[in-house]
């Protein structure tokens, strides 16, 4: 069993430009491309996409430290998303199997709201997010089995 820690901040919009500010602070350099949202399809059900935020991020990230990744994204109005104090850090765990996510999201999961079960996600990992008792937010990923 393997776990990696990162941490995930929402923005409002703001993320690509917090991200670069980042990297000049700590003088690194982004070791992947920015996803953005109009770059992907999205699953069919899913509420469609306003154009004004296609460029948005969808993800980025940045080795502050080394072994720990700073993750980002831009929330979608469209998509129902509103930042707030509460929602705008994560805590994001990488598990290497499925079997792993469940037994510790279940764990975290009694009395949590703001929960979205595990689940096959678009970008291919079996994913799962929840606001624990605490009010502290947990996000779980981890491959899908071939």
């Amino acid at each position: 069993m393997s776990r990696r820690i990162s941490t995930y901040l929402n923005f409002d919009g703001k993320c690509e430009e917090a991200f670069n500010f980042y990297a000049d602070a700590f003088s690194i350099k982004f070791d992947s491309p920015i996803d953005r949202f109009g770059d992907i399809a999205f699953p069919e059900g899913t509420p469609e996409l306003d154009p004004s935020e296609g460029n948005l991020v969808m993800h980025t990230q940045l080795e502050i430290v080394p072994g720990h990744l700073v993750h980002g994204t831009d929330m979608l109005k469209s998509m129902g998303h509103e930042l707030r104090v509460g929602n705008n850090t994560t805590i994001s765990i990488d598990f290497d199997d499925k079997e792993d996510l469940d037994n510790v999201f279940a764990a975290l999961a009694t009395d949590s709201t703001d929960r979205v079960d595990p689940i096959q996600q678009m970008w291919g990992a079996y994913w799962a997010v929840l606001l624990d008792r605490y009010k502290i937010r947990w996000m779980f990923n981890a491959p899908i089995e071939k």
